[in-house]
């Protein structure tokens, strides 16, 4: 149970019967196969006349270990050899087993597919859903694989992102659950020890002093930047100087600042719950008196978990702001924040000024609105009333809109920025979207090369 708790998120309670069924596939598993879903990958099984009847599976992946080794299909005719292996997995989302073909096509290279797979989990799921696969070993050493489609829309992808911490740009592999939990232990492990020699020794408010607080959204912004930076020997984040903006953005606000967070969230929330259900003298403590706080003082921790939750998405959204904003500043763009257009309409950003998105004597492109939002949902639709004779741009690192989404925002004129390798993804819809760029170039293109002109006479130092 120890191992469970400290691998997976300790003040995430929110849950649905996906994810119920999620980890329950992973317990007990000896290794598990994830693999980012392409377009190609699962859209077949909404079009029978698709050419692709199943998943793409690296060669790296397929030689790995985790499936059972291919060989020579025995044919009758000439031509390139065929490997394949056929095997049982199972499918719990579609209560059935099916008999599985994973065949490498070597007239195609290393081309090599999942195929006779199962359609109905695939129907209808979100860009850059994940296909999961679990292995166990029974008593009698046979292998058995489970199957699993975690929809990038539910809460399935982002434990699974808690349990094996791989990165935004992360696209297949596998991991061993059970390296998995004691990398966490290994982490949580200096930190737990001093919680328990600081409650034993009767200075456990002293220590939580020390560690209750989470840094401000704002100084969290500056710490996820500065490792961005120096990992990276950079000495600003210009975007007319990186090769990929847009990544850059997403590697700090996805991966380097929420490992930053959590680890902080973990001592802070910690301590909280040590304080309750144990109280601070802990020769007054007992199995029972602590069963017993757990019951009686459960709106108190119910309160804790409730505002963890609540801090982790408000400051999501602040923090990708403030992210854009240094682009923004590093760039010499022009901008305000936060100003009050009408009726508390407050965009995020407006460039060059506010006193310029005013003039009603202005050309439409001399002024824009500049938005963000890590993910999007419905939430899009709010930022469409802040067009005023201008262009809209709304920024996102969220990677699993779906066409319909965004050909709505086509319609109500909003242009959609993210990363650019989400911009070229084969998980995301992106690509051949007329309304979708990437950061590269709306600050190349959109910015540098057909507003720069238009505001150098406001800001003639900065533009260059």
């Amino acid at each position: 149970m120890t191992d469970d708790l400290l691998q997976s998120d300790l003040f995430t309670f929110e849950s649905d019967a996906s994810l119920d069924e999620l980890t329950a596939i992973l317990e007990g598993a000896e290794r598990v196969y994830l693999k980012k879903l392409s377009l190609n990958d699962w859209q077949w099984s909404e079009n029978s006349s698709a050419h692709q009847g199943g998943v793409y599976i690296p060669h790296q992946d397929r030689d790995s270990g985790f499936f059972p080794a291919l060989s020579l299909k025995e044919r009758a005719a000439s031509g390139a050899p065929i490997r394949e292996i056929w095997f049982d997995l199972h499918w719990p989302q579609a209560e059935t087993t099916k008999t599985a073909r994973l065949v490498h096509y070597t007239s195609k290279g290393q081309e090599t597919h999942l195929t006779n797979v199962v359609k109905e989990p695939f129907r209808g799921v979100s860009p850059a859903s994940f296909l999961v696969i679990a292995r166990r070993r029974l008593d009698s050493g046979e292998l058995q694989f489970t199957a699993f489609v975690a929809d990038s829309g539910g809460l399935g992808v982002g434990y699974l992102h808690d349990l094996f911490r791989f990165d935004s740009n992360f696209i297949s592999g596998c991991f061993v659950p059970e390296a998995a939990a004691r990398e966490s232990a290994d982490r949580a492990f200096s930190y737990v020890e001093q919680a328990v020699r600081a409650w034993r020794e009767g200075s456990l408010i002293e220590f939580a002093a020390a560690h209750a607080m989470i840094p401000s959204t704002s100084r969290m912004a500056e710490l996820a930047q500065a490792e961005y930076m120096n990992t990276n020997s950079l000495s600003s984040l210009n975007p007319f100087t990186l090769a990929a903006p847009g990544d850059a953005l997403m590697r700090i606000s996805r991966d380097i600042e929420y490992r930053l967070f959590k680890d902080f969230e973990l001592r802070a929330r910690s301590v909280e719950l040590i304080r309750i259900v144990f109280g601070t003298d802990s020769a007054a403590v007992t199995a029972e008196g602590a069963i017993r706080s757990l019951i009686t003082e459960f709106p108190r921790i119910d309160k804790v978990l409730l505002s963890a939750a609540q801090q982790r998405k408000s400051r999501a959204g602040k923090s990708f702001e403030l992210h854009i904003e240094r682009l923004l500043k590093d760039g010499g763009v022009p901008y305000e924040a936060q100003v009050v257009i009408e009726s508390k309409k407050r965009p995020d950003f407006v460039l060059p000024d506010f006193l310029l998105y005013s003039d009603s004597a202005r050309t439409r492109q001399e002024a824009l609105v500049l938005s963000a939002k890590t993910t999007l949902r419905e939430r899009w639709k709010q930022v469409h009333s802040e067009i005023q004779n201008c262009d809209l741009y709304l920024a996102t690192v969220d990677e699993n809109v779906a066409a319909t989404v965004i050909s709505e925002m086509a319609e109500a004129g909003i242009c959609l920025v993210v990363p650019e390798s989400l911009k070229t993804s084969d998980a995301a819809v992106y690509r051949r979207q007329a309304n979708v760029i990437s950061f590269a170039e709306f600050f190349e293109t959109h910015i540098r090369k057909h507003r720069f002109p238009l505001w150098r006479a406001r800001y003639p130092k900065p533009l260059k």
